[in-house]
């Protein structure tokens, strides 16, 4: 079976690289100029993605990579706001996805360009099919703590609204990956879904825990930094953070409540101005690969949407998978995202942003 895997892989390697080495940036073309792509990407574990997939995709693929880093929101503005980006390809959550297919923002990726298309898990064929782009992770929104500067034990969402963690909280900003998340769970855990109420719900529950708030912050990195600090003991968080702030803090203990959760896909996009649609279709696939998947998985707490790969119980730790997975809700950014003007304007508001 191994040496199945291994062939199947290799095959699907060579396909692509074929119509990359026609146009003299393939593999083999060792003698060729190497050509440039340029990759929209959170910056988080950026060593770990340069060890892991940047460079070995460099070498196979006789390219240059160039990264253009931030979160989410600023990445996906700063390409729409710029007719002449030169972005290949854009990595982003589910909610800014969905913004970019509304505003025409990608070009066309059909599952006839996805090599390993008939492996990867339903929902991510689903999201190809739609037109909005290759899911490549799966992550999910949890609490992050240090018992012991807490006070407390932290099972569920409700418990954060404990006086006990009076300025001992951070938040996601409205605009991150888990921004909106955030707030459709501070809905339901006061018992309404957000979608019914245009959020006004979610507002009222986060009024309440603003005492509890000591800070609200945009990338992972900042919650690492401040636990290690000891300038808050909890933290909502997305998965992909943990090994960041567990590194920072080893005491921090990471929880998804048994009510369940809220997952979303990161997606990457061909954009319209790219000039390399071969060498970005092939940076795809490297990333869908079961190979690379199996790598990011271990290193950088990615949950695989390639069903080929197979996760030990230490790996799978912290990850969006099996029982985790299973009770993880999709925000439903139809009807999340015209609210978003509104939303982002309260939050900034209310929380001093």
């Amino acid at each position: 079976m191994k040496q199945h895997k291994i062939l199947s892989l290799a095959l699907a390697c060579l396909v692509l690289a074929m119509p990359l080495v026609a146009q003299g940036a393939g593999e083999t073309s060792a003698k060729s100029e190497p050509r440039t792509l340029v990759v929209s990407t959170w910056g988080l574990s950026e060593d770990s993605l340069w060890s892991e997939v940047y460079e070995p995709f460099e070498k196979q693929y006789n390219c240059k990579v160039i990264l253009d880093t931030g979160n989410a929101q600023e990445r996906y503005t700063k390409l729409i706001s710029d007719p002449n980006s030169t972005v290949d390809v854009i990595e982003l959550a589910q909610k800014n996805t969905a913004d970019g297919v509304l505003a025409g923002a990608f070009a066309p990726l059909s599952p006839s360009d996805i090599t390993d298309f008939n492996s990867l898990i339903p929902a991510a064929q689903k999201i190809i099919a739609s037109g909005s782009g290759a899911p490549y992770t799966l992550n999910s929104i949890g609490i992050i703590y240090n018992k012991e500067a807490a006070g407390i034990e932290i099972n569920e969402w409700k418990d954060l609204w404990n006086p006990a963690l009076k300025g001992k909280i951070a938040i996601p900003a409205i605009t991150t990956t888990f921004g909106p998340a955030f707030l459709v769970m501070a809905s339901d855990a006061y018992g309404v879904d957000a979608t019914t109420d245009k959020g006004e719900t979610a507002f009222k529950a986060l009024a309440d825990l603003k005492p509890n708030v000591a800070n609200v912050y945009s990338k992972s990195s900042d919650v690492a930094n401040l636990l290690k600090n000891g300038e808050i003991a909890v933290a909502i968080i997305g998965d992909f953070g943990v090994p960041v702030v567990s590194k920072a803090d080893p005491e921090a203990i990471y929880t998804v409540p048994a009510s369940g959760t809220y997952a979303n896909f990161n997606v990457i996009n061909l954009t319209k101005n790219t000039k390399n649609r071969d060498l970005a279709i092939a940076y795809i696939n490297y990333r869908l690969s079961a190979e690379t998947e199996t790598r990011t998985a271990k290193v950088l707490n990615e949950a695989p949407v390639n069903s080929k790969v197979e996760l030990t119980p230490e790996v799978a730790a912290n990850k969006t998978v099996g029982e985790v997975a299973a009770k993880a809700k999709m925000v439903d950014f139809t009807v999340i995202n015209p609210l978003m003007a509104d939303w982002v304007d309260r939050f900034n508001r209310l929380m001093g942003n």
